[in-house]
């Protein structure tokens, strides 16, 4: 490899050296500061990387990994929401008994995994980075060794293995057909022998679709996604809401503009048929629940739904809206679960999920209160916030495609989702119960928690107010993927 080569792959190098570092560091010396320190560190080195990589973008890096400005947006994202859920992890665990610091090391290698999926053009890297960040997550989740971690672990565990068997098939069903594992390979065998109908190269994309479909939590592949959101840890819960999503999401939209899949008639009919089930069944299944996780992990059901209906539009308007949305549903996700974290410190058992739990949060915290307000508002899609303008994009983009259907589901799933939106919010402000006001007032106060949903929010209100500069670097970022 050449050395220009080493240097495109300097933010991916930076990460690594940082999980060896923090490795080596816990080995010798156990320090739950000096871990989230270094960790910290890392994660901001890696984000600088991208500006040093830059400058040399699009930039090949063997057959398996490209550095183009997809990639690189993607990463910065990623790092910047790892930093986030770094920041949250310290004051969750901070109150908590036991030993912490592997939990850091854990989150660097799924980051770094984060990382070589949104770079991937090749099904082994593919591949590589989604274990990567798989088997980190397994941990993660059961990072706290109590009763509901370690069921939400074992069950992603074997759920995850199931998808994975579902990915290695298609791809060995696709590669028998094309004899490629390159997506650009791919897409010229496509486009020379016209053989998109082929039965083999429609089952083998279906499977891979179906172990990309676990990972996104898209129905019919959801059912984990309740039960293990709620027995995470909610930094953790966090993470897995969004870099992981989004991280798979990045890969796939790539894995279909380079490898022929929009080329596809099933297999977009299958994606449309995906979409208007994840925005019905996660919208209707949310109404239904009384812990504040559950609705979050349904809302991001019918999220990931939406943002399906942006990505069928295809073509550089599909990378533009899915990029944006992707932006907006992380800041407003991540600030979401901050408040979940800040209130469920100090809580050795179990997370402070349950609706009851936040009736009166605004008159015992009144900027706890504030902040989940504003993330509920731009997830129901409110103007003025960063979840409007992405609805608004999502929207736009499926009436450029034409996808009445899918638009008119938006809409009407739209509406129902404000109703369970609302139904929080109107718990925080009502009368408290004098036990839970007792309680909240002994629990610890959060700094890096309170630091991040300040930053959380202001970006949600730049992003709704003044979109132009992201709504820029995306453009730009769109007319350099490679």
């Amino acid at each position: 490899m050449t050395s220009t080569g080493l240097l495109a792959l300097l933010p991916l190098i930076v990460l690594t050296a940082t999980a060896i570092v923090v490795m080596m560091t816990v080995a010798f010396h156990r320090d739950h500061r000096l871990t989230f320190v270094l960790t910290l560190a890392g994660l901001v080195l890696s984000f600088l990387a991208i500006f040093i990589v830059l400058p040399i973008a699009p930039m090949r890096v063997t057959p398996l990994l490209v550095l183009d400005g997809f990639a690189l947006f993607y990463m910065g994202l990623i790092f910047a929401a790892s930093f986030a859920v770094t920041m949250l992890c310290y004051s969750y665990l901070q109150a908590r008994d036991g030993v912490h610091e592997e939990l850091y090391m854990l989150l660097l290698m799924a980051t770094l995994g984060a990382g070589v999926l949104v770079a991937s053009t090749h099904f082994a890297s593919f591949f590589l980075g989604l274990e990567l960040l798989s088997v980190a997550l397994f941990g993660m989740v059961a990072y706290p060794r109590r009763a509901q971690p370690i069921e939400a672990g074992i069950k992603y565990l074997i759920l995850s293995g199931v998808s994975s068997s579902f990915l290695l098939f298609g791809m060995a069903l696709v590669y028998a057909q094309q004899g490629h594992l390159g997506f650009g390979s791919i897409a010229r065998t496509l486009t020379h022998s016209q053989n998109l109908d082929d039965l083999n190269l429609i089952v083998g994309s279906a499977m891979i679709m179906a172990g990309v479909g676990f990972k996104l939590s898209v129905v019919p592949f959801h059912m984990w996604t309740p039960d293990v959101y709620q027995g995470a840890p909610a930094p953790i819960t966090g993470f897995l809401a969004t870099i992981s999503k989004g991280a798979v999401f990045a890969l796939l939209l790539r894995y279909f503009a380079q490898a022929g899949g929009y080329s596809s008639g099933p297999l977009l009919a299958i994606l449309g048929l995906i979409s208007l089930a994840s925005m019905l069944v996660g919208n209707l299944l949310a109404l239904l629940q009384n812990n504040v996780k559950r609705i979050l992990a349904y809302s991001s059901i019918a999220h990931l739904g939406y943002l399906l209906v942006a990505f069928l539009a295809a073509g550089r308007f599909a990378v533009e809206a899915v990029s944006f949305y992707l932006l907006g549903y992380f800041v407003t996700t991540l600030g979401a679960f901050a408040v979940v974290t800040m209130l469920s410190c100090g809580n050795q058992e179990t997370d402070t999920d349950d609706l009851e739990d936040y009736r009166g949060l605004f008159w015992r915290r009144p900027w706890l209160a504030g902040t989940f307000t504003a993330m509920l508002l731009s997830l129901a899609g409110i103007p003025l916030t960063a979840g409007f303008v992405a609805k608004f994009y999502a929207l736009a983009a499926g009436v450029d495609a034409a996808r009445w259907t899918l638009v008119v589901v938006l809409v009407i799933t739209s509406v129902i989702g404000l109703f369970y939106y609302l139904r929080i919010i109107v718990v925080l402000y009502s009368t408290p119960r004098q036990a839970a006001a007792d309680e909240t007032q002994t629990r610890p106060f959060s700094l890096t928690g309170a630091i991040i949903a300040a930053v959380l929010v202001l970006l949600l209100v730049w992003l709704g107010v003044y979109p132009a500069p992201f709504i820029d670097m995306i453009n730009e970022m769109a007319a350099r993927i490679t």
